[in-house]
């Protein structure tokens, strides 16, 4: 149809380079080094918690009180402990003297000092044993209290107040404590994109909950194993947090953009769907427009990637071509 004058471009100058877009599915975790999980160092009932998921905590804070009778068993052994070291430094030094003046033999003397050394090792472990737990041996409560070992955010409490603890004979923590100054992404890449992903690569980040923010880092490691759930590779991505606004297990995307290559790209103006046909309008002669089917590639910020069905020297309708779309071709 001869119309009026449509703005138009040259298709040879419509080829621009395009950057393809590897996108992965992500999870925001905590560095497994920096996670700890906290089991009671001795059985006993809970009487009290002191922290909630998501609560910040210092190094040293009290996280929790346990009542425990076997404190008290470690105390009496402490005592008895130091009861027989004294009983045997009594020995000794008797034994010393009979030994000077020629009434005790020196065998007899060195089983003496055998049984002093055995019993100031057993003082020394059941002290120690008392230091663990974190008591001095003047501390006379049964009470023992929980520390955190580190600072950190809680990630999950296992346990309730009145329950009773085991241990280290328990599977379950008490609490699982982590530092999220430093964070992974984890994405799942699958194997046929393996060759298009490389450490030190630089990768964009979007976390769910934070739509316009960006985060940049760079992929620190490709894991060299198939994960048989997912069946794919894990590539890790680690993002500094100093204000803790990343959350293990947040959902996220990490976008890899490493790979140039020239394309025709036509402002998405040009583009008309219509069903199932795609189709630009050309310009034939002057004022007179042609309408050329062709096929589309990825949308890149506006504009749509042709594939197929454009020539060289087309003169492509950038804006207009929808008032296009009724009026038929030449």
């Amino acid at each position: 149809r001869d119309l009026h004058s449509f703005p138009t471009r040259r298709s040879s100058d419509l080829i621009q380079p395009v950057h393809d877009a590897l996108t992965l599915s992500a999870r925001v975790q905590a560095n497994p080094t920096t996670v700890v999980h906290i089991y009671p160092p001795i059985s006993g009932r809970v009487l009290a918690l002191k922290v909630l998921p998501g609560q910040e905590v210092a190094k040293g804070q009290i996280v929790g009180m346990l009542q425990s009778t076997d404190l008290q068993q470690a105390r009496s052994d402490y005592e008895k402990a130091k009861i027989e070291a004294a009983r045997a430094d009594l020995q000794l030094n008797r034994g010393r003297d009979l030994l000077q003046h020629q009434v005790m033999a020196q065998k007899d003397f060195d089983d003496l000092n055998a049984v002093d050394e055995a019993a100031h090792a057993e003082l020394a472990r059941a002290l120690q044993t008392l230091h663990i737990l974190g008591y001095k041996e003047t501390d006379t409560t049964d009470l023992v209290a929980i520390r955190s070992p580190i600072q950190g955010v809680v990630l999950d409490v296992n346990t309730a107040s009145g329950e009773l603890q085991r241990s280290l004979d328990n599977a379950t923590s008490i609490a699982t404590i982590a530092n999220i100054n430093d964070v992974w992404v984890i994405a799942d890449l699958y194997p046929r994109d393996v060759q298009a992903v490389r450490r030190g690569e630089p990768v964009e980040v979007h976390v769910n909950g934070y739509p316009d923010a960006v985060y940049h880092g760079v992929v620190d490691n490709i894991s060299d194993a198939v994960d048989p759930q997912t069946l794919t590779l894990k590539v890790r991505v680690v993002l500094p947090n100093p204000h803790h606004r990343l959350k293990p297990q947040m959902y996220a995307t990490v976008s890899i953009t490493n790979q140039s290559r020239n394309a025709i790209v036509v402002p998405a103006t040009a583009v008309i769907r219509d069903g199932v046909s795609t189709y630009v309008f050309v310009e034939t002669r002057e004022n007179k427009y042609d309408r050329r089917e062709v096929r589309v590639g990825e949308t890149h910020d506006g504009t749509v990637e042709i594939t197929g069905g454009l020539n060289e020297g087309d003169r492509v309708i950038s804006t207009g071509a929808e008032l296009l779309r009724g009026a038929g071709s030449e």
